[in-house]
């Protein structure tokens, strides 16, 4: 189900809403001074607030020409908000990065697991974005929201036979991650018509400069054939009539800033695709992964998306025409960098406990449920006052969630203007990887999500009840209470 809802506060005819097209330069105490960037237009992973944020004559923060604090009270806090605007303009940043820079086809493939959802699946598919999607629940939220089958790809390295069938029965790209793959294919698409359409992917060998649980391209990996097992993998698959290897693919990591693993991993792509050619496959894509990072804290200095394809494109052609290949449709699969930045959480600051010359903490009314990556990867994020982002800050708070879990902290030591009960306190740049990652822990519902765009909020998740987390339970008769 999906409502509507016009923020009580219309910046139509309200005389201190912002003026429409006007950017929030934010430039409070140390919690917000980042704001002090220049916004990036065509680029919003370089900055940390969405596109659309602004200030309104009391120096109140509005998204998508939203009062936040107005849809705080409208939707209830823990709340996740989308900007529509924000989003678009990524996936058309990508677009227009490719088609400017690579000299072939080209298509940006948006990578699901950063958040899932009808809605973005039906926004990025009207972008022209394909989408990377790792399990059946993911697959089928993209088909559901529109997303046409001949733009997925369906990754995995434990496949089921069950994801597999869908897969196939749909059309959706196959990426081949081990011999398991392609045991359950052989013994699912063997009396098929047609062959499955298939990615092989491989680990590069490339190591980033990221964190630990998140680089995915070093050669001890779970994902991926190892570099020498490339070949017999694609001399097997030449007599497998039930397939077709449309491409190769890999990935180095997620949260990247450095650019020159991409262009050492074009070079070992394209020996890869040189290799797969020679063996009889035709081979017609080429899959980079994705990788480009954003900023979440003011001193994040990540490359523009316009810069992030440029190397690739450049290396990706410059390799292909050093062994005088013709060139493969360029994919690439932005998560984080597409979705991140559209994306803010609202919380409501409840209880504060000082220890004198230690710390003062500041709670709120979510946590480690709707947001794991600070006690998962003691992630940084940037915070502020909903109703009060340019106030002096006169105090330095851990802001901390109310899990029953002494590391269950969201901020560590910001500096915030002085929070009382109450306030709406406003964390940027939480589009990726938290609702996706959320759990229920204490049995605490699942936050509702919101889109907003000109002025206009459409809830686009329902926020869990108590009741709901009962919904699959079974208590045996045996231990039923007496009544």
């Amino acid at each position: 189900m999906v409502t509507s809802a016009s923020p009580t506060t219309d910046p139509t005819t309200d005389p201190v809403a912002p003026s429409p097209g006007t950017p929030a330069v934010i430039t409070p105490g140390e919690g917000a001074a980042a704001f002090e960037q220049d916004v990036d237009p065509v680029s919003p992973n370089r900055n940390l607030a969405p596109l659309t944020a602004q200030l309104d004559g009391l120096g109140r923060l509005w998204v998508g020409g939203c009062l936040l604090s107005d849809l705080a009270r409208t939707y209830g806090t823990p709340l996740y908000v989308l900007d529509e605007a924000t989003l678009r303009a990524t996936c058309r940043a990508y677009r227009l990065a490719l088609a400017e820079h690579y000299p072939g086809e080209a298509l940006a493939l948006y990578a699901s697991k950063a958040n899932s959802s009808l809605a973005i699946t039906a926004l990025v598919a009207s972008e022209g974005l394909g989408l990377d999607a790792v399990s059946a629940g993911e697959l089928l939220t993209a088909l559901q929201g529109g997303m046409p089958a001949e733009r997925i790809v369906l990754h995995g390295n434990n496949k089921s036979a069950e994801e597999l069938q869908l897969a196939i029965a749909r059309g959706v790209t196959v990426v081949l991650d081990n011999w398991s793959d392609i045991e359950l294919l052989q013994g699912l698409a063997a009396s098929r018509p047609d062959p499955v359409r298939l990615l092989v992917r491989f680990t590069p060998g490339i190591e980033c400069h990221t964190h630990e649980y998140i680089r995915t391209g070093h050669l001890d990996s779970k994902f991926g054939f190892d570099p020498d097992q490339l070949e017999a993998v694609l001399r097997h698959l030449a007599g497998c009539p039930w397939a077709r290897v449309d491409g190769l693919h890999a990935h180095i990591g997620s949260q990247i800033f450095e650019l020159e693993p991409h262009r050492d991993l074009a070079g070992v792509m394209a020996e890869a695709l040189a290799l797969a050619r020679s063996l009889g496959h035709p081979c017609g894509d080429l899959n980079v992964g994705g990788g480009l990072g954003i900023r979440y804290v003011g001193s994040d200095d990540p490359p523009s998306i316009q810069e992030w394809v440029r190397v690739v494109a450049t290396a990706v052609a410059e390799a292909c025409r050093q062994r005088q290949l013709a060139l493969p449709r360029l994919l690439c699969e932005p998560g984080r960098s597409l979705v991140a930045t559209a994306g803010i959480t609202l919380y409501t600051v409840g209880s504060r406990k000082e220890i004198p010359e230690l710390r003062t903490y500041l709670s709120v009314d979510g946590g480690m449920s709707d947001n794991p990556r600070p006690i998962t990867y003691q992630s940084l994020y940037t915070a502020v006052l909903a109703d009060r982002p340019l106030a002096e800050a006169t105090e330095t708070v851990t802001v901390a969630g109310k899990h029953c879990e002494s590391g269950d902290v969201l901020l560590r030591d910001v500096r915030l203007p002085a929070a009382a009960a109450g306030d709406v306190l406003t964390v940027f740049a939480t589009g990726a990887y938290n609702a996706a990652m959320g759990s229920n822990y204490n049995r605490i519902p699942r936050p509702a999500a919101v889109l907003v765009h000109e002025g206009v909020a459409d809830v686009v998740q329902r926020r869990e009840q108590p009741e709901d987390l009962l919904r699959y339970d079974v208590l045996p008769a045996r231990l039923a209470p007496v009544t």
